[in-house]
């Protein structure tokens, strides 16, 4: 997939490595530190959805708001990286998109021990 046709909202914890590098690909990239570093997650997930964003984060509780709590989303990212320096963050995101970039849109993925897993968003997710 084209960077023009992914669009992402980056919370936080991720790091600034990982908001320049999308950036830098050519990729449609909103920070939460520049809109508002306190907004709770179902506050993001509400606005990555409403403008067709796929949030990357390192919070867990993305999971629990899209599978239990079935909240609408545009896709999420859970990057599983506890200690990861900025560089290793970048790497990683650089490297899924790389190898994934036309099968993540509007999916719950999660990657963890080098390994991302991709699901589907339900219907009417």
């Amino acid at each position: 997939m084209s960077p023009s046709r992914l669009k992402f909202l980056v919370d936080v914890g991720v790091g600034t490595g990982v908001e320049e590098h999308l950036r830098k690909s050519g990729y449609d990239t909103k920070t939460i530190r520049s809109i508002d570093p306190t907004m709770d997650d179902l506050a993001i997930i509400r606005l990555a959805h409403d403008e067709g964003r796929m949030v990357i984060t390192m919070d867990k509780d993305f999971g629990e708001l899209v599978y239990h709590s079935a909240t609408r989303h545009a896709g999420v990212l859970l990057l599983r990286l506890d200690d990861a320096t900025g560089e290793e963050k970048r790497r990683v995101v650089a490297a899924i998109l790389s190898a994934y970039a036309d099968r993540i849109k509007n999916c719950f993925c999660v990657y963890q021990k080098g390994k991302l897993r991709i699901r589907p968003r339900p219907p009417g997710g």
